[in-house]
């Protein structure tokens, strides 16, 4: 084995070419590091390749960390009239059309052999012989589109393209680019582009460019849409609904104890009613309500501080700025039911259930060992599972407890214990079981499940299971408090409201700080976000594995020499899993002195 260790990153093709030069097989394969393959899916892959002379590529059946079976394991060549489906989005709504869906060729069984046109760059499988003859990938792609730039030049060599079903890997689709972003609409469709301008010539070349600059425009309108829609969608509708409710609210109060619908001036349309809605979503906002929306104890204890807020300030207003307490009241009563509905209806809908703040019902599939070391994964991450119990595999002796140690079951029953217990996430140990095993039961079992596999002889438990988008690896490790949305706006208002409160008091201040003119400098540092009060230790080596924060004027440890490197890890490791605005307010007022460093 050789590594090729490149300082940055320098696109797809150029990595896997630089690899391509040195290999000396009959076949040479691409792979993607975010992928699981069978035992058997390299024999399979040589076998075949072997009956099929004119074979130039090979890909296999891909699906996703849910089981589901991925399109772009066969895909067809992007001509004008299939761009034009892919990227106005006739290919998804008639995904088994020949017309409209050439591009994923959804209307080839994807369980049976086909000849294609065009492989996924995840899995390429191919003959040596016949990239010699065609030409490496080409370097102009620096992500997507390579693999159909070096698909469709086989075929022009005349090689044929498979499509094998017989094999299966996982892809998990992690690390390269979030398909709901706009970096992605923009690599994707210039990829698209440059193939176009490549391989067509004169109108049709000039159609496809046309449509793919328009795909271009429209996909990031969609693009920038969705997503703030997606930031959006319950601050709006808590707004909206909460504002409504207080307006039908009033009309009955006024009713009701005044005898009189019009009693309350309209001011308090668009002055008293705003306020309150502001200071109630605020609230929400800043206690992570809509970091984590299915989280209900948040949501209230975020309601209860803003309806505490609202009468601490109204008590502290003129008489004519008070126009009711009681519809204060109603109002915060109002806009707890109305928040809670909207995440129950929500939560309903998208997943089926109301609660998502539950434990998960979880499901180890291994040896006793294995177990074991997953539940003490599990256990050091702080990941809360309502843990039934362990499936052994085949052949195992298994008894009736629901012990760790004791499985509740053998693996030849897997489906029906999962269906059973109604299990929501199964870890599969991979030192007692086959890849094959574990891709055929997430697909038989289907994507209501959550899957992870603990490798073997790994510290971290993967898994995905992002539906329709790029998600990242998921690794249970550590859980840092620093990555929680809450405790980071908590440390920005730390760190504004700290510098602005040091600024002010500078005069006074100002004479038990060593480096008075550092002092003045990192407080507009500060202010400005440049700086943070309190960082990682800058000698730390590994401090780049951590969620990335400000460079700090303090860190932990400061003051303390002779500290080795892996102490200096430890204490930021520390310091990013138990963060607290506590955290940073000991480290200012402990460290006054050294504010001017």
């Amino acid at each position: 084995m050789r590594l090729i260790a490149n300082t940055g990153n320098p696109g797809f093709s150029v990595a896997n070419n630089q690899a391509l030069r040195q290999a000396r097989g009959k076949y040479v394969l691409l792979l993607n590091p975010d992928t699981v393959v069978q035992e058997d899916t390299f024999r399979r892959c040589y076998a075949f390749a072997e009956a099929h002379p004119r074979l130039g590529g090979l890909g296999v059946t891909m699906i996703d960390g849910s089981g589901r079976f991925l399109p772009e394991s066969k895909r067809g060549l992007p001509t004008p009239w299939v761009a034009f489906t892919k990227a106005f989005g006739l290919a998804r709504l008639f995904p088994r059309s020949r017309r409209f869906n050439h591009y994923h060729l959804g209307y080839l069984p994807a369980d049976e052999t086909h000849r294609i046109e065009v492989l996924a760059g995840a899995f390429m499988w191919m003959r040596a012989s016949a990239l010699e003859e065609v030409g490496l990938l080409d370097e102009a792609f620096f992500m997507y589109g390579e693999d159909i730039d070096l698909s469709y030049r086989l075929l022009q060599g005349g090689y044929e393209n498979y499509y094998l079903p017989e094999s299966r890997i996982i892809h998990y689709k992690g690390e390269s680019t979030k398909r709901g972003s706009l970096n992605y609409v923009r690599v994707f469709y210039q990829a698209m582009i440059i193939f176009a301008r490549k391989h067509f010539a004169g109108s049709q070349a000039r159609l496809l460019v046309w449509m793919m600059q328009l795909a271009v425009y429209l996909r990031a309108v969609l693009t920038v849409v969705g997503n703030l829609w997606q930031r959006l969608r319950f601050p709006l509708t808590d707004a909206l609904g909460i504002y409504v409710g207080l307006r039908l609210l009033k009309r009955f109060w006024s009713a009701y104890h005044f005898g009189d619908p019009d009693y309350f001036p309209e001011t308090i349309h668009y002055v008293h009613f705003p306020a309150y809605v502001l200071l109630w979503t605020g609230s929400i906002f800043l206690g992570g309500g809509y970091d984590r929306p299915y989280d209900y104890g948040r949501l209230l204890r975020s309601l209860a501080v803003g309806t505490l807020l609202l009468l601490a300030s109204y008590g502290l207003l003129p008489e004519e700025f008070r126009p009711s307490r009681a519809l204060l009241v109603l109002g915060a009563a109002w806009a707890t039911v109305w928040t809670l509905g909207v995440r129950a209806t929500a939560s309903a809908l998208t997943y089926g259930s109301i609660d998502q703040s539950h434990e998960r019902r979880l499901i180890i599939v291994g040896g006793r060992a294995e177990t074991q070391r997953t539940l003490s994964l599990l256990q050091r991450a702080g990941a809360t599972r309502n843990y039934l119990g362990r499936i052994a595999p085949a052949g195992e002796p298994w008894g009736g407890a629901a012990g760790a140690d004791e499985s509740i079951g053998s693996t030849d029953r897997l489906e029906t214990l999962a269906r059973l217990y109604r299990v929501e996430e199964l870890i599969f140990c991979s030192a007692d079981l086959d890849n094959t095993a574990i891709q055929g039961w997430m697909t038989r079992l289907g994507p209501d499940i959550q899957y992870r596999i603990l490798p073997e002889a790994s510290g971290s438990i993967i898994g995905s299971h992002r539906r329709d988008q790029r998600g990242t690896l998921y690794t249970i490790d550590v859980n840092l408090r620093i990555s929680d949305p809450t405790y980071r706006r908590g440390k920005w208002l730390f760190d504004r409201l700290g510098a602005v409160v040091l600024l002010l008091l500078a005069p006074l201040l100002i004479w038990f700080v060593r480096d008075k003119g550092g002092y003045l400098r990192n407080t507009f540092l500060v202010l400005l976000g440049r700086r943070s009060w309190v960082g990682y230790h800058p000698d730390d080596p590994q401090r780049d594995l951590l969620p990335r924060l400000r460079p700090g004027v303090l860190w932990p440890g400061v003051g303390a020499t002779e500290l080795d490197t892996d102490t200096l890890h430890h204490l930021n490791l520390l310091y990013a899993r138990d963060y607290g605005v506590g955290e940073d307010w000991r480290m200012v007022v402990g460290h006054l002195p050294l504010l001017g460093n």
